[in-house]
């Protein structure tokens, strides 16, 4: 059985990992998309992997009592490995020191990894341990050492990977970059205890002790709110500037279809492309901005300047500039539309009549406005005499 706490890391990594895939297909040239994937698919292996029934999976599969410990213990140094790597290329901009550092650093735990296969080969461990592997075996002969190296080797990361990113968060002014930084401190932080949890458990058993609790209590949690913590922020550095991307644009996408409804008699059937439902949000919202600047260079004849700024005026006696200005472009987009359909255009010049920036650069709040029609209804009633008239 798997405890439930393995799996809200394990979904996220996974859920990442399936977001980011396509854009990391596209751009697998790019070192930081290579470094990202290679963090969410190790530390998704290892979650997957230390659930206790998932280690006695691999057991049993394999026939080998104990196999998962090795295996495990690969997956978190390379995860180790691969934070190292990405937080080098986050930093440095490409040059030959960085990529020594980076080679640098994946002998160092390819080594490492080696030497766990190794020392698990010569150790006798003939007992299968779900839960309490590294106190057990605390005192068997290359187990010992084993067990020893990988902690060394998840330390060391995490000591490194923390003084680097302490040197770098002051020099870093981006939002989610800064806050995926925070969240890997505080996730090494963690990694820390978990180590020394683990640490104090095997010494005390060396010493003849039983302090089996640190090892099977307190440090699976360490681990678990820290890995989830430094996946976290790798994830968010990444996916965030998306996420905040994708979310504005599907607000705004939104915000603007009362006008697109309301200028539909406007536009020509032509200016509506078929784009599906499905399509991605950014396609989709260029799709109805040009499909509402359609309607509207269309809508330039009818629409009448001096009633928009006399509406703001009247809309200023009772509200902040931006509900004033939101309130009096839906009025005037009202009057210009029910201009358009009596045909009675508002100018007679010459030159080519436009919709000025008042009403282009204020779309999605002009369009907000318009889900409650009364509203612009009663400011217009409210307009003076002579402009009142001029509104059909």
């Amino acid at each position: 059985m798997n405890h439930p706490l393995y799996l809200p890391p394990a979904v996220l990594l996974l859920t990442g990992l399936a977001v980011k895939a396509p854009s990391i297909t596209r751009s697998w040239k790019d070192p930081n998309s290579r470094a990202t994937w290679f963090v969410l698919l190790c530390a998704a292996a290892v979650f997957i992997s230390v659930m206790p029934g998932n280690i006695r999976r691999i057991n049993s599969i394999t026939g080998v009592p104990n196999f998962a410990a090795p295996w495990t213990y690969s997956l978190i140094n390379a995860f180790c490995g691969a934070c190292l790597t990405m937080i080098i290329t986050w930093r440095e901009e490409p040059s030959p020191r960085r990529t020594r550092r980076i080679a640098w650093a994946w002998t160092g735990y390819g080594s490492v990894i080696a030497a766990l296969w190794l020392t698990f080969l010569l150790a006798e461990v003939p007992s299968e341990r779900v839960y309490d592997l590294d106190t057990y075996y605390a005192t068997t002969p290359w187990m010992r050492e084993h067990i020893v190296l990988y902690l060394l080797g998840y330390l060391t990361s995490t000591v490194v990977s923390a003084w680097m990113i302490r040197t770098w968060i002051p020099h870093v002014s981006g939002h989610w970059l800064k806050t995926g930084l925070i969240c890997l401190q505080s996730g090494y932080a963690l990694g820390v205890a978990f180590v020394a949890a683990k640490a104090l458990a095997i010494a005390a058993r060396w010493a003849g002790a039983d302090w089996d609790t640190l090892n099977t209590g307190a440090a699976p949690l360490f681990a678990l709110l820290g890995g989830s913590l430094v996946a976290v922020g790798f994830i968010l550095p990444v996916a965030g500037p998306f996420l905040q991307t994708r979310l504005r644009d599907q607000i705004l996408h939104w915000s603007l279809l009362p006008l697109c409804r309301a200028v539909e008699s406007v536009a020509p059937s032509s200016a509506k492309a078929k784009v599906s439902r499905f399509a991605p949000v950014d396609l989709r919202l260029m799709q109805r901005q040009q499909h509402i600047t359609d309607a509207l260079l269309r809508l330039a004849p009818y629409f009448d300047e001096a009633l928009y700024h006399q509406a703001y005026e009247q809309a200023a006696t009772q509200h902040d500039a931006n509900t004033s200005r939101a309130l009096a472009g839906a009025a005037a987009l009202r009057a210009a539309l029910d201009a358009y359909a009596h045909r009675r255009p508002r100018t007679q010049d010459t030159h080519t009549p436009r919709i000025g920036p008042a009403i282009t650069d204020h779309l999605a709040p002009i369009s907000r406005a318009m889900t409650r029609p009364h509203r612009a209804e009663a400011l217009l009633h409210n307009l003076p005499h002579d402009l009142a008239q001029r509104a059909p």
